[in-house]
């Protein structure tokens, strides 16, 4: 049976707003972060840029890696930690008895496959164990794509703020080791454990009604989601 357009747009209406969202928020960005690049440049008694030139430029690309490769990093480390770690009475949580990576029928894989399972989950074999953790797989290779794109643009970024200031460039290797890069990283990374560890926590006695992400309204706090 078709679906039509309009139901086909409400059943992915979260990842439909979410992608609108980012693009506002990237547009956003730009334009502010236009204007203050080219404001530093006045000071500094230099050329101010374009729209497209500061797009394409290592100053745009280091601020969005570095947000990218801090989130893919929550993620993964969301989805590998959750399946050993328990915290009794958040919806963020599995209940305490279930940890672990779960038996191939709470999986519904092996004898517990069904026709309509995903074609690498009747598979079995290598391909089921890779498709079993494909998911944190590809956030993880996310995440060091990104963090790698922002260590290289952000050398590139800090080696002209240098040469703005008569101070030699750094290789590769002297700036993976500088603070900029790590103060880069790690100002992202206490950010996102912060998120995360927040909401594991607030959900515990906190509500929305009608959310997947809180427990039931009348939920008791220690009760953990099943």
């Amino acid at each position: 049976m078709s679906r039509s357009p309009r139901s086909s747009l409400r059943d992915n209406s979260l990842s439909i707003v979410f992608g609108l969202l980012l693009l506002a928020s990237v547009a956003g960005q730009a334009v502010v972060g236009l204007a203050g690049y080219n404001e530093d440049a006045r000071v500094a008694g230099l050329a101010e840029i374009g729209m497209l030139r500061y797009l394409t430029s290592s100053a745009f690309a280091v601020d969005v890696t570095e947000n990218w490769q801090s989130e893919y990093l929550q993620f993964t480390l969301f989805i590998l930690l959750t399946i050993w770690l328990v915290q009794r009475g958040s919806s963020e949580s599995k209940p305490p008895d279930q940890a672990g990576p779960g038996s191939d029928a709470e999986e519904r894989v092996g004898a517990a496959v069904e026709p309509a399972s995903p074609a690498a989950a009747r598979a079995g074999g290598p391909v089921t164990r890779l498709y079993s953790m494909s998911l944190t797989l590809l956030m993880a290779t996310i995440f060091g794509l990104s963090w790698a794109a922002q260590a290289v643009t952000g050398r590139v970024a800090s080696n002209q703020e240098r040469l703005r200031d008569l101070l030699d460039p750094l290789p590769m290797g002297e700036y993976l080791l500088h603070p900029d890069f790590w103060s880069r990283t790690f100002q992202n990374w206490q950010s996102e454990m912060l998120a995360v560890g927040s909401m594991v926590i607030f959900a515990v006695f906190l509500r929305q009604r009608g959310s997947p992400e809180s427990k039931e309204v009348g939920a008791p706090h220690d009760e953990t989601p099943g």
